[in-house]
């Protein structure tokens, strides 16, 4: 691990050099729900546009022949990036929400029926826990809930009360998006295994920010997506144990996912192609191969580090805020992510004031409506924090809340 270069690491984000129309500078800090991108990945998304960009895996012109071999190496960076054993358990989507849809729907209805229940718990983002209701509904199943400590943690000493020969499945997310509650994935898999069902990994917020291995920690499905990965929108990843995706059917259907097409039936590709149907995303798919270069580059335990230091300096800065309360678990257990409330402030004011002075964060429920409710609020502020933030970030966030609380009157 190296000393982070953050002044170096700001310079290679654009966006972050331009001030805002009234002069301030962008403070963003609302990565968890999208992060900026450097320069690296801007370049190469031009550069299969304005170079040899043709559809992918159809022509064995030039063009088309760069393109595949830039989509496999891509594909090959993401193996390694997770340790995943084949490239061909790497599947492209368009980001975690299609990831975790396609295994609640060609895994879990080929696989699920009455009697079987699937455990979720409520600090799930609704895309990793609306596809497991609206399947236990189709199926028959029930959803059951692994219960949260008073800190928002899942409480492992419980997961004997809800595991059981009926479980199927447990999705699970690799890290909260509002708690910042960073799960103990390789012990759940292996209570998960112990009971013959699947794990699935919501890691749109891990990935980016945790070391992640499918192998050691024995994941059967994760999902997670380039634009929290400082790569492009619109691309995303799931990972299958080749055997789990074998026994996963495709839910989209059309060009290269075909194997032979008759009159009655039809079969399909081998991976990944069986899940790929259609032209994917070419450019974005090339593009977040140049994000995980940029990301091994500076290195994993180097961008914890730094993240370790913002979120140290962040809880000693905001919990000295009048009114400040802070939901989820200490540092020693959370990633880079604080979401707080301040007592007679509306978030949406919050955000609004914070917003004047050049401060971005985000409001609301986060997609999270069940752990909202299980909080007794409606609605929270979230500063989710990347490679680029500072320890000026911190403080401008803090200096915005006290001008926020002066024009609010709570001071």
């Amino acid at each position: 691990m190296t000393q982070l270069d953050i002044e170096a690491i700001r310079r290679d984000f654009p966006v972050l050099q331009k001030p805002l129309p009234k002069g301030n500078p962008v403070v963003y800090l609302d990565s968890g729900s999208s992060a900026q991108k450097p320069q690296c990945v801007i370049d190469k998304e031009r550069e299969v546009y304005e170079n040899f960009y043709a559809n992918a895996y159809r022509g064995v012109y030039q063009f088309g022949a760069i393109v595949d071999e830039e989509l496999e190496a891509s594909r090959e960076k993401v193996r390694q990036f997770i340790n995943a054993r084949h490239s061909e358990e790497i599947i492209f989507t368009s980001g975690s929400t299609m990831s975790l849809n396609l295994v609640a729907s060609g895994w879990g209805r080929r696989n699920l029926g009455p009697g079987d229940e699937i455990v979720i718990n409520e600090m799930e983002h609704h895309a990793n826990f609306v596809p497991w209701q609206q399947l236990a509904l189709q199926t028959g199943a029930t959803c059951r809930f692994l219960p949260l400590t008073d800190d928002g943690r899942l409480d492992m000493s419980r997961v004997g009360e809800v595991l059981s020969d009926k479980t199927k499945l447990l999705a699970v997310t690799g890290m909260s998006n509002v708690l910042g509650t960073i799960t103990p994935l390789a012990e759940l898999a292996r209570r998960a295994h112990e009971f013959g069902a699947v794990i699935v990994v919501d890691g749109a917020q891990s990935v980016p920010h945790e070391h992640t291995d499918v192998i050691t920690d024995d994941i059967d499905f994760l999902a997670f997506s380039g634009h929290k990965l400082y790569g492009p929108s619109g691309i995303g990843v799931l990972y299958g144990r080749r055997e789990m995706l074998e026994q996963t059917d495709p839910v989209i259907f059309g060009g290269h996912m075909i194997d032979r097409v008759y009159k009655d039936h039809s079969t399909w590709a081998s991976l990944p192609a069986k899940f790929e149907a259609g032209t994917i995303q070419i450019t974005q798919a090339i593009a977040m191969g140049a994000a995980i270069d940029y990301l091994d580059a500076i290195g994993t335990e180097t961008i914890r580090e730094h993240e370790r230091k913002l979120l140290e300096y962040a809880f000693d800065r905001l919990q000295q805020v009048p009114g400040m309360r802070i939901y989820g678990p200490g540092i020693e257990e959370r990633g880079a992510i604080i979401s707080f409330t301040i007592d007679g402030a509306h978030p949406e004011d919050l955000a609004q004031l914070l917003d004047r002075r050049g401060v971005f964060v985000r409001h609301g429920h986060h997609c999270t409506m069940p752990l909202h409710d299980l909080l007794g609020v409606r609605a929270t502020v979230r500063a989710s924090f990347g490679v680029y933030n500072t320890h000026g970030d911190v403080d401008a966030l803090v200096e915005a809340l006290e001008f926020a609380r002066q024009r609010l009157r709570l001071c």
